[in-house]
């Protein structure tokens, strides 16, 4: 009897500790943590079609497609961390250009200019200013082909030796990739030689011409008839007066 109780006493023990242990477990239940988000993808930038929607850029879209540079700049704006910042003429900048005339170019040279119109990185309107603290900047072509750069007054003007323009507005700027528009081709030294010709001095301004003198009008004419009848006037009396002395110089002879 005494065993009975004793195991009936310890089963009871055991049952109640499990009971017990599950509690503390459903109480202690693990929350589960939130899987973070993905980072969003990075920004992809067609040139093709910004290009072709703004402008007119037809032109230099012509030349970027030709000499496959568009896959080059291409690649630069969406697989790098650098970025790309690219300068577009507008068409009727390649229009105005007479000389010299990139119908002598060879594709080689066609492919430099066109790598000349682009950085390999990433630059707001805000960050030109610093460019123009440091000296000439390399462009996308390497080597001699650099870019001058000048905040004036908060617009940035562009040296290239042949050519002198500046930034006239923003066709696109997010991060990884700016396009600004340009008033000229930019033409590099590389290609053209340093034999630029001088830049033309400005129109004089007209001179002032001093008003003609006043010609003599109606008024001077009639202050100088009064004149001349009192002239004519005094002119008749002396003829009288000589005709009557003669007269009695003649009656006094009788």
């Amino acid at each position: 009897m005494k065993t009975t109780m004793t195991v009936m006493f310890a089963a009871t023990l055991i049952i109640l500790s499990c009971s017990s242990c599950n509690a503390q477990k459903k109480g202690h239940a693990t929350v589960a943590t939130p899987t973070p988000a993905p980072a969003p993808a990075p920004h992809y930038a067609n040139l093709t079609e910004l290009l072709s929607v703004a402008g007119p850029f037809h032109t230099f879209l012509g030349y970027l497609q030709s000499t496959k540079v568009i896959d080059t700049l291409q690649a630069q704006a969406n697989d790098t961390e650098e970025g790309l910042t690219l300068f577009v003429p507008k068409d009727s900048s390649f229009a105005s250009l007479k000389k010299p005339s990139l119908s002598n170019l060879t594709q080689e040279q066609l492919k430099q200019l066109c790598l000349f119109h682009a950085l390999p990185h990433y630059y707001s309107l805000a960050d030109f200013k610093n460019l123009s603290n440091v000296g000439p900047v390399p462009s996308f072509a390497g080597g001699d082909y650099t870019l001058n750069f000048t905040d004036v007054s908060g617009t940035i003007h562009m040296t290239t030796g042949w050519s002198v323009t500046k930034i006239s507005s923003s066709v696109y700027s997010t991060a990884p990739v700016a396009i600004y528009q340009v008033n000229k081709v930019l033409l590099p030294e590389a290609i053209f030689g340093d034999d630029i010709p001088p830049t033309p001095a400005p129109a004089p301004a007209p001179e002032a011409t001093a008003p003609a003198a006043d010609a003599p009008g109606e008024d001077s004419k009639d202050d100088k008839a009064p004149m001349s009848s009192k002239d004519s006037s005094g002119s008749g009396r002396v003829v009288a007066g000589l005709v009557l002395a003669v007269s009695g110089m003649v009656v006094m002879c009788l």
